[in-house]
């Protein structure tokens, strides 16, 4: 699943070509959102702003109208200059906006709704969203007492997925957060100081602002996808096993990470 980086860098490649224009052709070829209208209803309307919350993307027009993406496992987005190679056959383009000769594309969109503002801002998926780990300020106190107000026995490699505590991180970024601070996955939250926890997040944020500016190119995995390799800090073998009711895969040190 594309990580809340992956999304920001989204919203800086499409920011550039979109924000305060109104798109010069939309388009919907996919079936599923064919007969949405969203042309007609977007037609002659400026994008006031492009912005990304955790895994979410925003591409916010006048008159009060949001067009939401949350890209789950399948989706993309990607920017194309004239005569570039899509990534995806064009079959699989949900949605294509044309501005001068660049093209917008989302492929594969499982959320890919037309919202109101009002009801934008009163979506529970939305709404309740924990802060922002990539916000230009991040609020850490928050995130704290949202971690304190969950199960404290539940683990802390878990708990850093729940984007009710904080959004943005997913199962690559929290097992590299993690090997970061030194801090044992499977350790029960309620075990995890708050200066323990905001090791956790000091330590993966800058590489996050990285990637999200850089794009995924400019990611170095430390322990994410390295079992059975040893430790680059300590020479233990790197281990995984799933976690969490989804049973995702986490990566760690059992020797380094306490």
């Amino acid at each position: 699943m594309p990580e809340g980086d992956t999304i920001h860098h989204a919203a800086n490649r499409i920011r550039p070509l979109l924000l305060g224009r109104v798109p010069d052709e939309i388009r919907t070829p996919h079936p599923r959102v064919a007969a949405s209208g969203w042309p007609e209803r977007l037609a002659g309307r400026a994008v006031r702003s492009v912005d990304a919350h955790g895994k979410h993307l925003f591409l916010r027009f006048e008159g009060g109208l949001t067009l939401h993406s949350h890209l789950r496992m399948t989706g993309s987005w990607g920017t194309y200059a004239p005569g570039q190679r899509r990534r995806r056959a064009a079959h699989r383009a949900w949605l294509v906006l044309r501005a001068g000769e660049h093209e917008i594309v989302e492929f594969d969109g499982p959320v890919l709704e037309l919202l109101t503002d009002a009801r934008a801002s009163g979506d529970q998926r939305i709404a309740g969203l924990g802060p922002d780990i990539l916000a230009p300020e991040l609020d850490e106190a928050d995130i704290l007492r949202r971690l304190r107000e969950d199960d404290p026995t539940r683990a802390i490699g878990d708990a850093l997925l729940d984007q009710r505590t904080v959004a943005g991180i997913g199962n690559i970024w929290k097992s590299e957060a993690c090997w970061e601070a030194r801090i044992d996955p499977w350790r029960a939250t309620g075990t995890v100081g708050d200066d323990e926890v905001l090791a956790v997040l000091r330590g993966v944020r800058p590489r996050m602002q990285r990637t999200a500016e850089l794009g995924m190119s400019a990611r170095q995995d430390h322990v994410y996808g390295r079992s059975g390799r040893p430790c680059e800090r300590c020479g233990e073998v790197i281990r995984v096993r799933g976690q969490g009711d989804d049973n995702r895969r986490t990566f760690w040190c059992p020797r380094c990470q306490t």
